[in-house]
């Protein structure tokens, strides 16, 4: 079973991951980002490490893909291959961070891992606007993250709702404005009430 979870920069997508896995004894799966050799080069200079990031991204997320397929454990995944090529590339393109070369080079290489790759059996969205995100960036105090636009924030954004709404797969949107599921038990038990519903086909 392959359940993840997608959402923009600071949405909350870790925190999220590990109580759901210690809530049904998932096996998480993170994102590489403090053994990334790439991610504090990129927010320093995105258009000139652009490229080398996301396929760096992408190899790395394939790769996880194809172990999950072979798994018998139910796994948790946070962020997905197809956020990388549908939102994160695709941003940086339209922004002139990613050249037409590059951008085209790098969709041919996600359309062929596309070919070997489903859709989760859930997908999880964490929805949340940009002072909120800003406001979870800022608590985190990662410091190469620090420099970010507030427009390549909001340009994912848009592109995160864009692809959400033509999603073909299971589907829960949380509210990551409204919903503190870290903070508040009886908000992480809606979340958990719309999982079960959807996986176990309770609380229908």
């Amino acid at each position: 079973m392959h359940i993840a979870i997608a959402g923009n920069i600071g949405c909350g997508k870790t925190t999220l991951t590990k109580m759901l896995a210690k809530r049904y004894n998932w096996t998480p799966r993170f994102e590489p980002v403090d053994n990334n050799p790439y991610l504090a080069d990129y927010y320093a200079d995105m258009q000139r490490w652009s490229f080398n990031l996301q396929i760096y991204f992408l190899s790395k997320r394939f790769k996880e893909v194809v172990e999950i397929s072979k798994s018998k454990e139910f796994i948790i995944q946070d962020r997905t291959i197809f956020e990388d090529a549908r939102i994160f590339a695709p941003n940086l393109h339209e922004m002139g961070l990613m050249s037409d070369r590059d951008f085209e080079n790098y969709t041919e290489l996600f359309d062929l891992m596309m070919s070997l790759v489903k859709l989760p059996d859930l997908m999880i969205y964490i929805r949340s606007d940009i002072p909120n995100l800003v406001n979870q960036i800022g608590k985190r105090g990662r410091e190469y993250e620090q420099s970010m636009r507030l427009d390549y924030l909001k340009g994912l954004n848009d592109k995160y709702e864009a692809w959400i709404k033509d999603y073909k797969g299971k589907l829960i949107i949380v509210n990551g404005n409204e919903t503190k599921f870290e903070q508040n038990p009886q908000d992480f038990q809606k979340i958990t009430n719309k999982i079960d519903a959807e996986l176990f086909g309770l609380f229908k």
